[in-house]
C-alpha cells in the first residue's frame, strides 16, 4: 500500500501539488477551528480562555431543549430547509431539460447569461433589492394596487417570509445550478437520441427514456448533498430580512446562534446549540447516502 501510493505520488506529482493549496487552506479553516467545539462542554469565558474554562457537559444542550424557542426554531429551520429543497431542486433541472431541447443557439445562450446573472449578485444587494420591492410603496405594492388590491407590508408577514426566502433563493441561484446538469448532459451519447428518433420517439419520450436516465447519478449526489443541509436554512439571507414580527416563523437555528452568541455574548451556548445542528445534518448525509446506494446504486462513497 506504502509503494503504491509512493509511486502515484512520483507519477502525478503535479496533480497532488495543485490540491496542496486547497487541503492547506481547508486545514486551517475547517479543522483547526474545530478544538473550539469544546467551548460547547464548558462555561467559556474569553479571559481565561479555552483550558481554563469550567466544564459543564450538557448542561447547554439541556437548557437549549429546554427553552421555549428550541421547538420554533428546529420547526422553522425544517420547514423553509424542506420548502426550498421541494421547490429550488427540480426547477434548475427544468430548466437544464428545456434548455437541452432549445435548438437556437443565440436564444440558447442569451437565456443562459440572464438566469446566472442574479448568482453574481451579492446577497446583501439582493436583500437591499427585496426590502425596496417589497416595501409598502414598493414595486409589488403597485402592481397590488394596479389590480384594486390594498398594499400591504409583505416583509413583516410571517405567513409570506418562508416564501419570500425560498423563491429569492429560486432566481438567484437557478441558473448557476443549471450549469451541472447541462454539463451532464454534454455526457449523453448523441447515438441514443438517433437511434430513439429512427425508432419513432418524440422528443417528450426521448427526454423520459435517455435524457432523465443520463443524469440520473448527478441528481442524486446533488440531492444527497442537499439532504445533508437540511437543518441550514439560508441564515445569512433571513438575518438580512427578518424582524421580530416574523420571527415566528423566520427565525431559524442559524440566527438564533447569532443573536444568543454574538449579540448575547453566550458563546458556549450558541456552540452547543451550532453542534446539535452539524451532528444531525452529518447523520442526515449518512443516511441519504446510504439510503441511495441501496436503492440507486449511486452514492457519495
Amino acid at each position: 500500500m506504502l509503494r503504491r501510493l509512493k509511486l502515484d505520488l512520483k507519477r502525478n506529482y503535479q496533480a497532488y501539488l495543485m490540491v496542496l493549496p486547497s487541503i492547506v487552506l481547508i486545514f486551517i479553516f475547517c479543522y483547526i477551528p474545530m478544538y473550539g467545539i469544546l467551548i460547547a462542554f464548558q462555561d467559556y469565558r474569553p479571559q481565561v480562555g479555552v483550558l481554563g474554562s469550567e466544564w459543564v457537559g450538557l448542561a447547554h444542550f439541556k437548557d437549549f431543549f429546554r427553552s421555549p424557542h428550541a421547538l420554533n426554531v428546529i420547526r422553522n429551520t425544517l420547514f423553509i430547509s424542506i420548502y426550498s429543497l421541494a421547490v429550488g431542486f427540480p426547477c434548475p433541472i427544468l430548466l437544464a431539460l428545456l434548455l437541452n431541447e432549445v435548438k437556437c443557439q443565440v436564444f440558447k445562450r442569451t437565456v443562459q447569461t440572464i438566469s446566472y446573472m442574479p448568482y453574481f449578485i451579492s446577497t446583501v444587494v439582493i436583500c437591499g433589492m427585496l426590502k425596496s420591492f417589497l416595501a409598502y410603496d414598493g414595486v409589488f405594492n403597485e402592481i397590488v394596487k394596479l389590480f384594486g388590491g390594498a398594499p400591504s407590508s409583505f416583509l413583516s408577514s410571517p405567513a409570506l417570509f418562508p416564501s419570500i426566502i425560498v423563491f429569492s433563493d429560486l432566481w438567484q441561484c437557478i441558473g448557476w445550478n443549471t450549469i451541472i446538469y447541462m454539463a451532464a448532459l454534454t455526457n449523453i451519447d448523441p447515438n441514443l437520441y438517433e437511434a430513439a428518433h429512427m425508432d419513432g420517439c418524440g422528443r417528450i419520450r426521448q427526454m423520459w427514456h435517455i435524457t432523465l436516465p443520463g443524469i440520473v447519478p448527478t441528481v442524486v449526489v446533488l440531492l444527497i448533498l442537499s439532504i445533508g443541509g437540511l437543518l441550514s436554512a439560508n441564515s445569512g439571507k433571513i438575518l438580512l430580512l427578518y424582524t421580530p414580527l416574523t420571527y415566528e416563523t423566520g427565525d431559524v437555528i442559524g440566527t438564533f446562534i447569532y443573536r444568543r452568541g454574538l449579540q448575547g455574548g453566550d458563546y458556549s451556548y450558541s456552540e452547543a446549540v451550532g453542534l446539535f445542528q452539524t451532528v444531525i445534518n452529518f447523520l442526515l448525509l449518512v443516511f441519504a447516502n446510504w439510503f441511495s446506494n441501496k436503492t440507486t446504486e449511486t452514492s457519495l462513497w
